[in-house]
């Protein structure tokens, strides 16, 4: 028998081993959702998703779109889970910008930056998440009232109600149209190649117009480009105002997750061989340079993989979120097994929802990695 039948054989074995374990999974599965089934049957409870459809008759604290307590537990749910994308992906983008600046100080030579990047990352890296969530929720429901409110340059304005800060003048929709406009110049000038004078020509140009475009288009006439928070009364109008949940939920899961991300972007960093830093001392490169042009894109194909990991974890932390009462899917989900009862088909939505949102950030940092691969040539 020679080596090719060998291993012909093998590749057999091995498919029908993984087709056996397939089908017992499928079969102690389905014998578990028939055996739930009748259990609940047994009980009164009635199963399937028609409850989607009946209204849930009760509010909650936060929402990107309009709601109301008559909303179907269908809209209930979908508010849910864009609360927690919009959370999670704040969150991350944040915290990966603070994880990076402070993973740096962690690797710098000024003693002082250093001391204090290492007293940041102990501190909040050993801390449970949930109880920096209470902490910090703590705080902000003990600050002062809307007319005793801190306020920074008479437009940012911090209470007990939450942050108000001023905002475009426009709906969601032109200002996503305005984000997706600035993310496709970003890739058009950086294929374009065109020198530093020419950049900056053409990004004032691109905000111009956007500003311009907006004003003329957009906004009500005798108003503002801007939207900014006055107070009126007992309360602010104008701007927008971020509730205490959502203000303590980005705080605590940003301070939590860069202490992570900045470990990972230490780790990277001392991962780049001496002898090309010592080469770019030679070559007489500053340390800005060194870090922007040698370290930092050498240390890019270590974090990348860990990075996607504290991403992945930074997104299932929102569902701290029932313990201040934010109204994340998870926190929509537990409300909604107490008032329906629907449990197991409230848990498959809740599991399916994370497993989509986080297997698309596996995706994108499966790419990002790939994409950041030395090629052969």
């Amino acid at each position: 028998m020679d080596a090719t039948e060998l291993k012909a054989r093998a590749k057999r074995r091995k498919l029908i081993t993984q087709a056996m374990i397939l089908l017992v999974t499928a079969v102690v599965i389905i014998g578990a959702v028939q055996s739930a089934r009748v259990n609940l049957t047994a009980l009164g409870i009635t199963s399937g998703f028609d409850f989607l459809e009946r209204s849930t008759g009760w509010s909650y604290s936060f929402s990107l779109i309009d709601r109301d307590i008559n909303d179907s537990y269908a809209r209930t749910l979908t508010i849910g889970f864009m609360n927690t994308v919009f959370v999670g992906f704040t969150a991350i983008i944040i915290a990966t910008i603070c994880g990076f600046l402070i993973g740096t100080f962690r690797d710098a030579r000024n003693p002082a930056l250093k001391t204090a990047a290492t007293i940041y990352t102990q501190i909040f890296r050993n801390i449970p998440l949930i109880l920096q969530g209470i902490f910090w929720y703590a705080i902000v429901i003990h600050l002062p009232g809307p007319r005793q409110a801190m306020s920074l340059a008479d437009g940012v304005f911090l209470s007990n109600r939450g942050l108000m800060l001023p905002v475009l003048n426009v709906s969601l929709t032109v200002a996503l149209g305005m984000v997706l406009i600035l993310i496709g110049a970003v890739f058009l000038l950086k294929k374009a190649r065109i020198g530093l004078a020419q950049s900056v020509i053409a990004w004032v140009g691109l905000l111009v117009f956007l500003i311009l475009g907006v004003w003329g288009l957009f906004v009500p006439t005798g108003e503002g480009v801007f939207s900014w928070p006055a107070l009126k009364g007992l309360r602010f109008v104008g701007g927008v105002t971020v509730s205490p949940e959502l203000l303590v939920m980005i705080i605590a899961i940003v301070l939590y997750g860069s202490a992570y991300i900045a470990e990972v972007v230490r780790g990277g960093l001392a991962e780049v061989p001496k002898g090309l830093i010592e080469a770019g001392e030679a070559l007489g490169l500053n340390n800005r340079a060194i870090w922007s042009r040698i370290k930092m894109p050498m240390a890019l194909r270590t974090i990348i993989p860990p990075l996607g990991n504290q991403w992945i974890f930074i997104m299932k932390a929102t569902t701290i979120g029932v313990a201040i009462g934010f109204s994340d899917l998870f926190y929509i989900v537990s409300t909604s097994i107490t008032q329906s009862g629907q449990t197991l088909e409230l848990i498959a939505i809740l599991m399916g929802g994370f497993l989509l949102v986080n297997f698309s950030i596996a995706q994108f940092v499966n790419w990002l990695n790939d994409s950041l691969k030395l090629k052969a040539h």
